[in-house]
C-alpha cells in the first residue's frame, strides 16, 4: 500500500512553486493598474477618512468631559440645594438671639415688646418657608383626609358634622406639591342619643 501511495504523489515542480510574500505581487501583476486620478481619490479618501476619526475621537472626549461636568453639577446642586433657604433663614436666627438677649435682660417693661418682636420672628418665618414652597395644610372643620390628616381621637359634638376635622392639634405641612407632615386632628362623630 505504501507504494501505492508514493506513486500516487506527484513530484513537486520547484519553478511552479511561489516563494513566500510573493503571492500578493503576482495577484497586484494581474490587477490593472491605478491611474493618477484613482491614485489622487484615494489620498482624498484617505484624508477625509483621517478627519472623520480625529473628529470622532474629539467629539467622544468631549462627550466624556461633559457628562463629569454634568455628574459633578449635579452633586454639587444636591450638595448645596438648600443654599439659598439658609441664606433667608439666617435673619429669623439672628432675630430670635436678639429676642432672647432682650428675655434674658430681664426687664419687664420689655415684655410687650417682646411678644410683638417674637411674633414679628414668626412671621418673617412663615414669609421664608412660604416662598420656599411650604404651605399649611388648613383642616379646621373640613372632612377628614387619610392623605393629609392623622387622627388621634374622635370626640362627640353637634356642632361639627360626622367626619369632619372638631380640633387640629399640630398643623401639618406641604413642600409644593408633596406631603411633608400630616395635620394632627381630633375627628367630630355624632353624639350618642340617650
Amino acid at each position: 500500500m505504501s507504494n501505492e501511495q508514493s506513486n500516487d504523489t506527484k513530484p513537486v515542480n520547484t519553478e511552479e512553486a511561489t516563494a513566500p510574500g510573493t503571492e500578493t505581487s503576482a495577484a497586484n501583476a494581474d490587477a490593472p493598474a491605478l491611474t493618477p486620478a484613482q491614485i489622487d481619490e484615494l489620498k482624498v479618501q484617505a484624508a477625509k477618512a483621517a478627519e472623520h476619526w480625529e473628529r470622532l475621537v474629539r467629539q467622544s472626549a468631549d462627550l466624556e468631559n461633559y457628562k463629569k461636568r454634568a455628574a459633578r453639577e449635579r452633586q454639587d446642586a444636591i450638595k448645596y440645594a438648600t443654599e439659598s433657604l439658609m441664606q433667608k433663614l439666617l435673619p429669623v436666627l439672628d432675630n430670635f438671639e436678639a429676642a432672647l438677649a432682650a428675655v434674658q435682660q430681664g426687664n419687664a417693661e420689655n415684655t410687650q415688646s417682646l411678644l410683638t418682636g417674637v411674633s414679628m420672628i414668626q412671621q418673617q418665618l412663615k414669609s421664608v418657608l412660604t416662598e420656599s414652597g411650604l404651605e399649611e395644610i388648613e383642616s379646621h372643620g373640613k372632612p377628614f383626609d387619610p392623605n393629609i390628616h392623622e387622627a388621634v381621637s374622635q370626640a362627640e359634638s353637634a356642632e361639627h358634622p360626622e367626619g369632619h376635622v372638631m380640633q387640629q392639634l399640630r398643623k401639618g405641612y406641604r413642600l409644593r406639591e408633596r406631603l411633608l407632615r400630616p395635620a394632627t386632628v381630633v375627628v367630630a362623630k355624632t353624639p350618642a342619643t340617650g
